[in-house]
Formats: C-alpha cells, sequence, structure tokens
C-alpha cells in the first residue's frame, strides 16, 4: 500500500503504440515517471498503462505534467488521464452493462476527463444501438460493442463526439490495471 504521505494512481495514455504513431518503450516510460519523482511506477501491456504511487506535493496537475515531459523528453504529445486507484475501483463496481457483455474484448470503458461535460454524450445513451448499449456514469462511460468494436456504430459516434477528452480500455485492461493497483 502506498504510504500516508501517497497515493496509488493510474494514468492512461491515450493513443500510445497504437499503430506507428506515438511510440513508447515501457522502460522508458517508466524511467520518465520516477523522473518526476513517482515511485512504485509499473506499467501494464504495451499500451500507456501506469499505476504509480503520487507523493502529496506532486499530485497538482499530474496528468498535465506528464504530458509535458513526455513531450519533452520523448517527443511523443499524447493526452494522460489520471485518476486514483480507488476511482478506478468506483469505475469498475459501478459498470452497468455486465449483464449485458459477454466478450470483456468488447466491453470498453472510456474514462473521462473532469473537463468534459458528461451531458454532451448522454444523446449516445439515449439511442437505440440494436444490440449494442451505451451508458454514461460517473468519469466513466461505458459500451458495449456486440459485434465488434470495428464495426460498432456506437462506438463510431462515440470516438466521433468524444474528441480527446477521453481514454477507453477493454474490460479486460481494466481488470488488470484494478489488479496492479491493489498490490504494494
Amino acid at each position: 500500500m502506498p504510504s500516508r504521505q501517497s497515493s496509488r494512481h493510474v494514468a492512461l495514455l491515450r493513443g500510445i503504440n497504437v499503430g506507428r504513431a506515438k511510440r513508447i518503450a515501457m522502460a522508458d516510460l517508466r524511467a520518465l515517471m520516477e523522473s518526476l519523482g513517482f515511485l512504485n511506477v509499473r506499467t501494464l501491456l504495451n499500451s500507456g498503462n501506469v499505476v504509480f504511487d503520487a507523493p502529496d506535493r506532486l499530485r497538482a496537475d499530474m496528468g498535465r505534467k506528464i504530458e509535458n515531459a513526455m513531450t519533452e523528453k520523448l517527443g511523443v504529445s499524447a493526452r494522460v488521464l489520471v485518476i486514483t486507484a480507488a476511482e478506478l475501483d468506483a469505475i469498475i463496481a459501478a459498470n452497468p452493462l455486465l449483464d449485458v457483455a459477454t466478450d470483456p474484448s468488447r466491453l470498453l470503458v472510456a474514462v473521462m476527463s473532469p473537463d468534459l461535460e458528461r451531458a454532451r454524450l448522454e444523446p449516445l445513451a439515449q439511442k437505440d444501438w440494436g444490440a449494442d448499449r451505451c451508458a454514461v456514469g460517473d468519469g466513466a462511460v461505458y459500451l458495449w460493442c456486440g459485434g465488434g468494436i470495428l464495426d460498432s456504430e456506437l462506438a463510431k459516434a462515440f470516438f466521433r463526439m468524444s474528441g480527446d477528452g477521453m481514454t477507453s480500455r477493454n474490460w479486460s485492461t481494466m481488470l488488470k490495471l484494478q489488479a496492479l493497483a491493489g498490490k504494494a
């Protein structure tokens, strides 16, 4: 567990190591995070998922600090959303689509940046998407793409509307991040 002077966080980097753009070695990302003063830095998969402890003195505007350091030191520009481990737990616990989702790779959780207006996404949840489903929660949007993410009209509409104010992970990755964040 993090000490009383630090707290566990998860950084989600948007669009890292997808295709040929925005390539970052996870060892370089861990080193960057440590150079910023973050502790117990661990990465998950090769797609910009970082679990770390943040000392009290570093908690202000962590996403922006990481973004700036990535641009300056690694030459990669990407949006970084940071949430606490407790916020991750709450997002996972609140998923209203578990009763319809049968494949964790087709169930997406999109974490919202604090400046994204939730009301802007509400129309997606109101529309009939056939077998697909959308639910807007506190801090996250949940998307079930039963026929696959690439063929989902819901997913296409969602990504057009959300811009860089969100980053998504599939359900399996979210659960792996939760497990990693729960380890000391």
